[in-house]
């Protein structure tokens, strides 16, 4: 694999996850609706591979995440819990610039991790997490987690996340999601 195209794990099975793919992910919905409108580009690919299964074996993914926006948030993953709520993670920064949003689910309290190359990011367990690509290329990681952790995609997909990672004068921007929607939309 060459580490300067980085795309896919060879022989791995691969995700493809387009903007159509994503509804409520992005807080701004008529930004959405209107970049669907404008076609439904790739925004993710995702490569795992799970060598073994059982306790002490670990499984890994290849994550390729494209530059863009909807309005004034980032391109993004649907974000999820590990279905083994103990289960961290670690993400390595292979290339581009992005951040890991996460945000612990007992306390609410969300935080940005920096995801560059040659950069290692922790998730602590019971964190719900989503890859955040902030550059203007595409960003590409590792994803190491044990082989229990599974993925629950529908806990975040209920509420989503409390944080919007949005572009504000030239960089990323950590905002609550309910103050960035009424900033979109005031009322008189």
């Amino acid at each position: 694999m060459d580490s300067w195209n980085l795309s896919a794990i060879e022989n791995a099975p691969s995700l493809r996850r387009h903007l159509s793919d994503l509804p409520g992910a992005f807080a701004d919905q008529r930004a959405y609706a209107a970049a669907l409108k404008a076609g439904d580009p790739l925004v993710y690919t995702v490569s795992a591979i799970e060598p073994a299964s059982g306790e002490g074996q670990l499984h890994y993914a290849l994550g390729v995440l494209m530059p863009g926006k909807v309005g004034a948030e980032f391109f993004l993953t649907r974000g999820h819990f590990h279905a083994w709520r103990a289960a961290a993670e670690v993400y390595v920064g292979l290339r581009g610039e992005g951040s890991l949003l996460l945000e612990d689910e007992q306390t609410g309290a969300s935080r940005l991790v920096p995801l560059v190359p040659n950069q290692v990011a922790y998730v602590p367990g019971h964190t719900a997490h989503r890859t955040i690509n902030t550059g203007r290329e595409r960003l590409v990681y590792l994803g190491i987690y044990p082989a229990g952790a599974g993925h629950d995609y529908g806990a975040m997909a209920e509420r989503n996340f409390r944080q919007v990672v949005v572009e504000q004068g030239g960089g990323a921007v950590l905002m609550d999601r309910v103050s960035f929607l009424k900033s979109l939309h005031p009322k008189p």
